[in-house]
């Protein structure tokens, strides 16, 4: 798919750096280190405060000084051939299945997480999106993502020295962002799509943020055409307001299939990643009945192209306004055409039949040819949920990561001495399981055992180290905020000792991800964070949504615990969980710790990322680590708090669940991960590190992730 982008000032850039603003401006950077690197060596203050490549080289200083440095000019034409080499590339995955190039994806999904500097993104949904459209480049596959350009993103955390977090909202100036305008064929002035709300027309500009090959078209309401109460519905991630979200889901939904439709871009598959963008179906429907077909007919063409994937476990946590909300809101939509409000509304009835909601799952559902949940335990319980209101099965298709965002530099330079090759031209060399037999049993990287034990922990060290020193700064810079005396920064400075077992938790801070557990018996905990000879220390990290009292709550309640003599310097919250933290700690703790309750996790992607870096999980059996837990004697790849089934009581589910992860640390993990040879090598440890790889780093990838997509609901077959 070619756009045509409008032309844009150049920034002034020495000659030595020529091609350097193409690059600045595709996001293929965010996955290619040696990009990355470019920026950072031209300006290392500005990159280290989270300044993405174009507003850096918009303010820098350093531009003249640099272009004088040979080793950053050749890097520079280094980075800018690689760039242009792969844009090139016809030797793709895509490509080489036969794929009809005529065919198009639209992928709809209400946030994009592609990098930190860059934050359109709330959490996992938005994380699996960018990985999604990040292997959907790698891949070649003809990929159009829709989303909306968020002016004020998602917040920004900040931990108040009582434990309050705190909200701040930055800028994103689509001139200082990737973003290119995209021309209107027919005015060719930048594409702008309206769509009719009560009372008037609210008007959208249509960007695309180049991701490697592919292109996200981003729909921006900020305009002076529109009314100053209107131009800000595309301006926040997220808004606790319920008008206000409908409004924004219809932009979504109506204005992305008609910035497509504006484009000639007919989709051959509508992929909705959640139900946020599920007005494009009554877009979709309101133009085939306008066209002349019946509601009949036209529901089957849109539901012959439609598929859905549903990110949560929980009914209540799907997308659904009240009916007199829906009925005042989608009136100017309805407005002239053959749709009748009661017949959308019906349609739109939730999995409890309740005629007082309009859940966009249950209308995504209803037009949909195929659904699927995230994990295979979580298509089976979308699948008990959801079937009669789908009419079929609903499949598990399991989320994955995209290995080259996600693997520490040490792992990754490691694994391609062995032939593991994270480009998009060559596929990991992988091997069926011994017992596959199930479709959980998928096939594993075993060039990992090529790899020397010694080597293997001397990387995750490194890695380790480099965590140490991010979250000393990190947690020095926040407790220099609360006014903390220079003692007790000193202290600070010195924490998280590299030589203790580090147990890394980062999620969203929802209660049924129970982050306190750990606490439940004190006596315990102590006794593990005091052992002079066999040290752990635990490193938190996780955000509420600004309307989530209850996960804030439950931010201030482990905050206060770090604060606590007993608990200061051996368990630490850093603040502001973004990708960067998120990187950071999944390549450099030695455990991984997830507990929520079974089976309220979809899926949880941190724990893969994790697992391809050599980090264990410790994991209760719910989302992926249900089917990913290998326990076959001698190839364990990590530690199952518990087992499948579960209490009706939470207190006693509690109970029971904490009991088993102290029991998990305390005669597992410890005596395997400090039991060391001569060399300082835990040698059982590390075996575990080694099937954690090798039983992750193709298996829950975005790589396989995209095959099964391919073949599972679009219908393009793998080929042997």
């Amino acid at each position: 798919m070619t756009l045509r982008t409008a032309d844009i000032a150049p920034i002034a850039l020495p000659k030595a750096f020529s091609g350097l603003d193409r690059l600045a401006r595709n996001l293929y950077w965010a996955w290619h280190p040696e990009a990355q690197s470019v920026f950072q060596q031209i300006d290392p203050v500005l990159w280290s405060q989270g300044v993405g490549p174009v507003r850096l080289l918009q303010e820098t200083k350093n531009l003249n000084e640099a272009a004088k440095d040979r080793k950053i000019t050749a890097a520079i034409r280094k980075a800018v051939r690689r760039f242009d080499a792969y844009m090139e590339e016809t030797d793709t995955w895509f490509n080489n299945q036969g794929g009809d190039k005529d065919r198009t994806i639209a992928y709809l999904c209400a946030e994009f997480g592609l990098h930190e500097s860059f934050a359109l993104y709330s959490g996992g949904l938005g994380i699996l999106a960018g990985d999604h459209a990040k292997e959907a480049s790698d891949m070649g596959l003809p990929f159009v993502g829709i989303g909306l350009f968020y002016r004020r993103g998602f917040f920004k955390q900040m931990i108040d020295r009582d434990g309050r977090q705190e909200h701040f909202y930055g800028t994103f100036a689509p001139e200082s962002s990737p973003a290119l305008a995209v021309i209107d064929p027919k005015t060719k002035s930048q594409l702008k799509v309206s769509v009719e709300l009560p009372g008037r027309m609210v008007h959208a500009a249509v960007w695309a943020i180049p991701v490697g090959r592919i292109n996200i078209l981003m729909l921006d309401t900020d305009l002076p055409e529109n009314a100053v109460e209107d131009r800000p519905i595309t301006s926040q991630l997220y808004t606790s307001g319920r008008d206000m979200r409908l409004h924004q889901e219809i932009v979504l939904g109506v204005g992305g299939a008609r910035a497509l439709a504006a484009l000639g871009i007919t989709p051959s598959t509508w992929h909705m990643n959640e139900g946020h963008s599920a007005f494009l179906l009554l877009e979709r429907l309101r133009d085939l009945t306008a066209a002349g077909a019946s509601l009949k007919d036209a529901q089957a063409k849109v539901k012959a192209e439609s598929i859905l994937t549903i990110h949560t476990p929980v009914p209540a946590g799907n997308e659904r306004f009240h009916v007199d909300h829906a009925t005042k809101v989608l009136a100017g939509l309805l407005e002239g055409s053959k749709l009748k409000i009661d017949e959308i509304l019906a349609l739109g009835r939730d999995s409890e039949d309740d005629k007082e909601q309009f859940d966009l799952t249950g209308f995504a559902l209803r037009h949909s040819r195929m659904a699927n949940g995230v994990s295979l335990l979580h298509g089976e319980t979308a699948d008990g949920t959801w079937r009669k209101v789908h009419g079929r099965e609903i499949i598990g298709v399991t989320n994955g990561v995209h290995m080259p965002t996600w693997l520490g530099a040490e792992m990754k330079t490691l694994f391609t001495k062995k032939g593991a090759s994270f480009d998009p031209v060559t596929v990991l060399e992988v091997e069926p399981r011994e017992d596959a037999t199930a479709k959980a049993h998928r096939a594993e990287w075993n060039k990992i055992d090529k790899v020397t034990d010694g080597d293997l922990w001397q990387a995750h060290m490194r890695q380790k180290r480099a965590l140490v020193e991010f979250a000393r700064r990190r947690l020095f810079l926040q407790h220099a905020r609360h006014g903390e005396g220079p003692d007790e920064l000193r202290e600070w400075l010195n924490s998280l000792d590299e030589n203790a077992l580090i147990i890394g938790f980062a999620r969203r801070f929802a209660t049924y991800k129970r982050a306190s557990l750990l606490f439940s018996n004190e006596r315990r905990l102590l006794k593990l964070l005091n052992d002079p000879k066999r040290p752990v220390r635990i490193v938190f990290a996780g955000k509420a949504h600004p309307a989530d009292r209850d996960g804030q709550a439950l931010i201030q309640k482990v905050y206060e615990q770090t604060q606590r003599p007993e608990f200061k310097g051996k368990v630490f919250l850093l603040e502001e969980y973004d990708m960067e933290v998120g990187r950071m700690l999944v390549g450099g703790v030695d455990v991984w710790l997830n507990n929520p309750r079974r089976p309220l996790e979809a899926s949880g992607t941190s724990g893969m990322k994790a697992a391809a870096n050599g980090v264990p999980n410790v994991s209760i059996l719910d989302g992926w680590w249900d089917e990913g837990f290998d326990d076959r004697q001698g190839r364990a790849n990590g530690f199952a708090i518990g087992g499948r089934e579960s209490s009706a009581d939470d207190k006693e589910q509690d109970r029971a669940d904490a009991q088993a992860l102290y029991r998990i640390l305390e005669k597992e993990v410890l005596p395997k991960f400090f039991r060391r040879d001569r060399r300082g090598v835990p040698r059982q440890w590390v075996k575990i590190m080694r099937r954690s790889i090798a039983s992750s780093v193709y298996a829950f990838s975005t790589f396989r992730m995209l095959e099964d997509y391919m073949a599972e609901m679009i219908g393009l077959k793998k080929t042997p």
